[in-house]
């Protein structure tokens, strides 16, 4: 299976430093595809927030993927509900997921219609954008 790809996106602190935004850029979902998301591990500090948008008529899931890198990959694929409209999920434990490429992927119930967009925000200081 060829997998789409998104990047994880990462706020930017305002003059401030109070406040950190970013433009979102969603992805579509292909179900026979699946997502891949890479780079997930840049960031450094399990701070990953996948969202998922249902636009279907019914609830659906994704399934995160046990990447098979670390020893606690054992405890497998996670499946989450996904109600209609946004759902957020927060990935507390990203090595269960992690692939040796530093990526997750996921797939999703037949019949979701949506997008996906993962956002995430840098650990330490980072250049502040005027």
């Amino acid at each position: 299976m060829t997998r789409d790809s998104i990047n994880v996106q990462y706020p930017a602190l305002d003059t401030t430093e109070s406040v950190a935004s970013a433009a979102i850029t969603k992805q579509a979902v292909t179900v026979a595809n699946g997502i891949n998301i890479q780079n997930v591990f840049s960031n450094k500090n399990n701070s990953l927030v996948i969202i998922a948008e249902n636009t279907g008529d019914a609830a659906s899931a994704m399934t995160i993927k046990s990447g098979g890198q670390y020893p606690n990959s054992m405890i497998g694929d996670l499946t989450v509900t996904l109600a209609q409209g946004a759902t957020a999920v927060q990935i507390q434990d990203l090595s269960r997921f992690e692939k040796s490429d530093g990526s997750i992927d996921i797939d999703f119930a037949t019949g979701f219609t949506g997008t996906i967009y993962a956002l995430a925000k840098w650990a330490g200081v980072r250049p502040v954008v005027s």
